[in-house]
């Protein structure tokens, strides 16, 4: 996730199952009101919940395994078949899980797998949970979430060490621009490649964000270091597509006032 001349897409990514790992996409086909494909379309349960998919809500983050409590997810490499719908499980480069999450026999070798893994962090029996369309995003809309590699840098600038973009979990990066610009664009649309999104908020950003995606570890104080420099702690915005189409790596961003 590289620098650019012009304002452009460096890098795709999707979550098919909430909290486990990310899946680089070179391009995808989006449609309005939707999300990426397969972002977030499932999750699991920490214990007895309250998801009920006759009738699917959004719920807090709390209510499922997620990075910002259960740090050794991020331990875990996922990949999700779109076709079948088949999760794979992978640590230290061996496959540790496998199920088909659309049939009860794939989903109950995956909560098997997550009892015995997730053990101390659990609150009762893990439960894969799913509603047809339903994304289970951090917020009640769906969108995408887009981070600006520029204010990632300008975020380095200040810690004065590296930082991996994927501890903001976006699923659309971009570059080329000037650092904390995409916070004014809240209450505008932006062109990127054959879409528009319409900016709707700011991503305020939870301590997921401290826990490097590479090694688990707790290592950052991400939040805090942004209220503390600039007196908020967003970083990155969520858009709602208003006109769908492609949207592939390396297509170009046109943003208000450009």
């Amino acid at each position: 996730m590289s620098g650019s001349a012009a304002p452009s897409v460096t890098a795709l990514y999707r979550y098919a199952v909430k909290g486990l790992s990310p899946e680089a996409l070179p391009s995808v086909t989006l449609a309005a009101g939707g999300t990426m494909p397969f972002d977030r379309a499932y999750a699991i349960e920490n214990g007895p919940g309250r998801f009920d998919p006759e009738s699917p809500r959004h719920l807090p983050k709390i209510t499922f395994l997620m990075l910002m409590r259960d740090e050794r997810l991020a331990t875990l490499v996922t990949t999700f078949d779109d076709a079948t719908e088949t999760l794979t499980v992978m640590r230290g480069g061996k496959q540790v899980a496998r199920g088909q999450l659309s049939t009860p026999l794939g989903r109950k070798m995956i909560e098997q797998f997550f009892a015995a893994y997730m053990q101390s962090e659990l609150r009762g029996p893990p439960k894969v949970v799913s509603a047809p369309g339903h994304s289970f995003s951090d917020v009640a809309m769906k969108c995408l979430h887009i981070v600006n590699l520029a204010t990632v840098r300008d975020l380095e600038r200040v810690v004065g060490r590296p930082i991996d973009p994927l501890r903001f979990r976006a699923n659309v990066y971009i570059d080329g621009l000037e650092p904390w610009v995409e916070r004014s664009w809240v209450g505008n649309e932006i062109a990127i490649g054959g879409i528009r999104c319409a900016i709707v908020k700011d991503t305020v950003r939870c301590e997921a964000t401290n826990v490097d995606p590479q090694t688990a570890a707790r290592d950052m104080a991400i939040p805090s270091t942004l209220l503390r420099t600039w007196r908020h702690s967003d970083l990155g915005v969520y858009g709602k597509i208003v006109s769908g189409g492609q949207l592939a790596v390396g297509d170009a961003v046109v943003a208000p006032g450009a």
